[in-house]
């Protein structure tokens, strides 16, 4: 597959479904229209950790945050570093709203809308971690173009990341999951798998909170849940 030009809006934009769920309930609405706005990123411009906190601390970045569990998790265990939440979906925002309003959470940053156009406004070599947790996984063959990880994202990935920056990913799709290592192996000049054996994609590592999303799939439909970690080279 010939790669994408990182940043090309008319070929790595819409990687997504639907955007609304359930109405949202009124203390959600509030949320969304007077706290959102304040912890939302600047419409123009580079996004940076000196732009969003005022200094230069070391910056996440999570792509299609669900309820914002995990963000909020590692937001709250790493205080001194800044995370960036990009959903397009609006029930997830608010959810992720009151995660962020109940922790206090002061170095959270959040996107309702599209995390690539949000990624490519990112210096490269800013980031010092990205998460792509559960993605949509487009099932259908004719739809696998529409896969964040695909080699557009995945170059992407590798710009905005610093050396010795780690991208996770995780899913419960086992069709997704071939489609992605078969992607990741044609990183390997970029990217390297910190993997030494079955549990380093069968546990889940430390500091990897398991979300609502992932509890639903393991106790709900009995699904298996891979963890991958890879390094910036």
């Amino acid at each position: 597959m010939t790669a994408h030009k990182p940043g090309d809006p008319t070929t790595l934009n819409r990687l997504y479904g639907r955007s609304q769920g359930k109405t949202l309930r009124a203390g959600q609405q509030d949320l969304v229209d007077n706290f959102l706005p304040t912890i939302s990123l600047p419409e123009e411009g580079p996004i940076t950790s000196r732009v969003l906190f005022g200094d230069d601390r070391p910056l996440h970045f999570e792509i299609g945050f669900g309820g914002g569990e995990h963000m909020a998790y590692r937001a709250d265990l790493l205080p001194d570093h800044g995370f960036i939440g990009a959903e397009p979906f609006v029930n997830g925002v608010a959810q992720a709203l009151t995660h962020v309003r109940d922790g206090t959470l002061g170095n959270v940053r959040i996107h309702h809308g599209d995390a690539l156009q949000v990624l490519a406004r990112v210096p490269d070599g800013a980031l010092t971690m990205l998460y792509l947790l559960h993605p949509d996984p487009w099932p259908k063959a004719r739809h696998a173009k529409r896969r964040m990880m695909n080699d557009g994202p995945v170059n992407m990935f590798a710009q905005k990341l610093k050396q010795g920056g780690e991208f996770r990913f995780g899913t419960d799709h086992a069709v997704y999951l071939r489609h992605a290592l078969m992607v990741m192996r044609r990183h390997t000049d970029t990217f390297e798998w910190q993997v030494d054996g079955p549990q380093n994609w069968q546990v889940r590592p430390s500091g990897w909170p398991e979300t609502r999303y992932e509890h639903k799939a393991r106790t709900v439909y009995g699904h298996e849940v891979w963890y991958f970690r890879y390094r910036r080279r």
